[in-house]
């Protein structure tokens, strides 16, 4: 029997050839979650026959990871504290390797150096992200605003 330090802090799953049962599965998630605000509780079966109820947060992984596997996507599980090289961490971002150097070296985002090597947490990445979003979404409400207060242009159209 394995236990939690016996598995990998990160692994990919890939779709099957033939997607007919997840995608399935997948629409079952999709119409639960609709459903579920008469607090219906959602439970997993062990092959054994044990029963064991699921929390939301798990019920919210397995939809978010069966869409994606019915949709052809691969999925990657993997641990917040999970080190990533700057090239993992660039990739991670959509973003150039240079680019995530200059968040690094300027504080943008924490690092750790290991030798000459450079370590990125999974964690740091992700609430750079997340603030990311944040700061994108106030500038283009901002970018928005300041274009109903110019009014319409010359074709009558509002700009922005």
């Amino acid at each position: 029997m394995s236990t939690a330090t016996d598995r990998p802090s990160s692994r990919t799953y890939f779709p099957a050839d033939d997607r007919d049962d997840i995608a399935g599965l997948a629409q079952m998630l999709r119409e639960m979650e609709h459903t579920g605000g008469n607090h219906q509780v959602a439970e997993l079966r062990a092959p054994d026959g044990r029963v064991r109820t699921l929390p939301i947060e798990i019920f919210e992984v397995l939809e978010q990871v069966a869409d994606a596997l019915a949709q052809g996507s691969s999925v990657t599980v993997a641990r917040n504290d999970t080190q990533m090289t700057t090239q993992g961490a660039a990739d991670f971002l959509g973003v150039s390797r240079p680019t995530l150097v200059r968040y690094l070296e300027d504080g943008t985002i924490p690092f750790e150096r290991r030798g000459r090597h450079r370590r990125v947490l999974l964690r740091d990445l992700v609430e750079f992200q997340e603030q990311f979003r944040v700061r994108r979404r106030a500038a283009l409400r901002d970018v928005a605003r300041a274009g109903q207060a110019l009014g319409p242009d010359r074709d009558g159209a509002t700009v922005g």
